[in-house]
C-alpha cells in the first residue's frame, strides 16, 4: 500500500467522524440553472426517491455519459482541479446491471457489484482501498448500506487526466443507489475540504419510493 493511500485513509476516517458530529454545518440551496441534465436528473431522484440541494460555490458541468462512464449528473469547484460525478440508479435499474453482468444476486446487493466495476475501471492499478461506510453516516443518510473506494486514477482524458477518485455508494432497499465519484489533484486536507462542501447535498428520503 503506497504512502499516499495510506495517508488518505487515515484522513478519511477522521473526517469522517467529524462530519457526523458537525452535521449540517455546511451551506446549501444555491440556485440550479434549470438545464436540460438536471430536469432529467430530477427525474431520475424522484424515481429513487432522494433529495437533492444544490451546494454551494459548485458549478454543473456535463456528466461523462459513456460505455465505461455512466454518469446522470456532475458539477465543479471552479479553481479548485475538483469534481463530482453522480450515478443514482432505480431498483429496476439495478436489476437490470446485475442481469446484464450475469449476477444472481438480490437487486439490493447491486450498489457493492456497480462500485467495485466503476473502480476497476477508473485505474489499472488494483491496490486500492475500500471500506464499509459506518452507521452513523448511513443513517444520516437515509441508508441502509454503503462502501467507499479510494483509488490512484489512470492517466487518461476520460477523467481530465485527475490523479485521485474516492468513490462512495450508499443504497437505500427497495429504493435505489447513489454514487458519487470526488475526482482531485490533490492528496491532502484540500481534498476533503472541498468534498465535505457537498457532503449535504443528497440523501435518500426516509420515504421508501422507487420504480420497481
Amino acid at each position: 500500500m503506497n504512502h499516499i493511500l495510506l495517508k488518505f485513509t487515515r484522513r478519511t476516517i477522521l473526517l469522517m467522524a467529524l462530519l457526523c458530529a458537525k452535521a449540517g454545518v455546511f451551506a446549501q440551496g444555491t440556485r440550479v440553472v434549470n438545464s436540460e441534465q438536471y430536469k432529467a436528473f430530477e427525474k431520475v431522484l424522484s424515481k429513487v426517491g432522494v433529495n437533492f440541494n444544490f451546494p454551494e460555490g459548485f458549478k454543473e458541468i456535463k456528466a461523462v455519459n459513456n460505455r465505461q462512464f455512466k454518469f446522470n449528473y456532475a458539477m465543479e469547484l471552479p479553481g479548485k482541479d475538483f469534481e463530482i460525478w453522480f450515478r443514482v440508479n432505480s431498483v429496476k435499474e439495478n436489476k437490470q446491471f446485475l442481469s446484464s453482468n450475469h449476477l444472481r444476486v438480490q437487486a439490493d446487493s447491486a450498489y457493492a457489484f456497480i462500485i467495485k466495476q466503476q473502480a476497476a475501471v477508473f485505474t489499472n492499478d488494483n491496490d486500492w482501498l475500500v471500506r464499509q461506510v459506518p452507521e452513523v453516516l448511513l443513517s444520516r443518510y437515509n441508508a441502509n448500506a454503503g462502501k467507499t473506494y479510494l483509488v490512484n486514477l489512470s492517466d487518461s482524458p476520460l477523467t481530465k487526466h485527475y490523479k485521485y477518485a474516492l468513490l462512495i455508494t450508499m443504497a437505500k432497499f427497495n429504493a435505489g443507489s447513489i454514487l458519487a465519484v470526488c475526482l482531485s489533484n490533490d492528496q491532502g486536507p484540500e481534498f476533503f475540504k472541498n468534498m465535505f462542501e457537498a457532503s449535504n447535498c443528497m440523501k435518500f428520503k426516509t420515504q421508501d419510493k422507487a420504480d420497481k
